[in-house]
């Protein structure tokens, strides 16, 4: 029997729908939420995640601003940008756009963004208080995840989660938030220095795959009934179709759906929640340099 499907599309949505009367409360106090992206270089997969985000912003009634500078921009022009976004009253929200350019120090840069304006939740303020459980803007993925699972129904208190990937962005985040006492699963993290992986993810109950490897997880990898959430976007060739592409997740969607209870697909599972929580996390940004003027 196919597992359920975790439709991150629809809830994306149903959270989008949500935060309209909070974006329209704001518009009657004369505050439009504003988010300000820095792009730099002309990386195809950035500019559409870039250009996806400029329209979610503008369906929902919220300014998006967006400074391109060209790929050979030194690391002195790109800071002056952030500070510049950091200064600006009507920016809420300051993203830049990764990956950047070899040659700039891209911890550099997160560390410019004002914690404030940090809605992607990965200046090491922020990141130091989402370790420690303290109020501040979650990384979009992760939370994006944990959204889904928590709308999924399904049970995370006790159960162990594995997450198949440590990157800063999704794979750590997401082992933190995960055994927070509010979530309260057993977590495992897996990586290129794990030894036999299909072990650990066999134990899973939560299977979270972001290791950006194209169908790394097999049906013979996954527990029957485990929830599998599939973080990956990877383009594989494919001469049948017009682009001669297609996209897959981290996980074998077809022959995991056979064993698993539920799983996300690719694309329509964690993308849509990622742009529609830095939405969240913008508006949010501004409602609290509403509370404070």
């Amino acid at each position: 029997m196919s597992a359920k499907l975790l439709d991150g599309k629809k809830l994306a949505e149903e959270v989008r729908v949500g935060l309209g009367p909070r974006v329209r409360a704001l518009a009657e106090l004369g505050v439009v939420p504003g988010l300000a992206v820095l792009l730099v270089g002309e990386d195809p997969a950035s500019v559409s995640y870039v250009t996806a985000k400029e329209k979610a912003c503008a369906d929902l009634g919220m300014r998006s601003t967006e400074v391109r500078l060209p790929a050979t921009a030194g690391e002195d022009e790109i800071l002056a940008v952030v500070r510049r976004f950091n200064a600006d009253p009507s920016v809420h929200g300051v993203l830049v756009q990764l990956p950047l350019p070899e040659g700039v120090s891209e911890a550099r840069v997160i560390e410019e963004i004002s914690p404030e304006k940090d809605v992607d939740g990965f200046t090491p303020v922020n990141v130091g208080r989402m370790v420690i459980g303290e109020p501040c803007f979650l990384p979009c993925t992760p939370h994006g995840v944990l959204k889904l699972i928590e709308v999924s129904g399904i049970r995370t208190a006790g159960a162990h989660a594995v997450v198949v990937g440590r990157s800063n962005i999704v794979g750590k985040p997401l082992a933190t938030l995960l055994a927070r006492k509010s979530v309260n699963a057993t977590v495992t993290v897996c990586h290129t220095g794990t030894r036999d992986l299909a072990e650990h993810t066999r134990r899973a109950d939560i299977l979270i795959a972001c290791a950006g490897t194209p169908e790394l997880i097999k049906a013979d990898m996954v527990k029957p009934g485990a929830c599998v959430i599939d973080v990956g976007v990877n383009r594989v060739d494919d001469p049948s179709r017009a682009k001669g592409w297609r996209l897959v997740g981290d996980v074998d969607f077809d022959a995991v759906k056979e064993v698993a209870g539920s799983i996300t697909p690719v694309p329509g599972g964690v993308g849509p929640m990622t742009i529609t929580m830095l939405l969240y996390n913008t508006v949010e940004s501004a409602e609290r340099a509403r509370a404070r003027a």
